[in-house]
């Protein structure tokens, strides 16, 4: 899908920015059934629908930092 590569090196860089290499495995899949709604990202059963380069930092620091324990 459009985009999926920069939001895949985006949240590399934010999971090295923020010292979770630890405590996230980043995994890229093909789909997650949503295509429609852009690039999801899929973070402990949460679907996160319109990740783009752009607002990767604000997903990750509003929706998959808090699910990290």
């Amino acid at each position: 899908m459009r985009g999926s590569y920069d939001v895949i090196e985006e949240m590399k860089r934010l999971i090295k920015k923020y010292a979770m290499e630890d405590k996230i495995d980043l995994q890229a899949t093909f789909c997650v059934g949503n295509c429609t709604h852009g690039v999801s990202v899929l973070a402990d059963e949460v679907l996160v629908h319109g990740a783009n380069k752009d607002n990767c930092e604000e997903l990750f620091l509003t929706q998959i930092l808090p699910l990290v324990k």
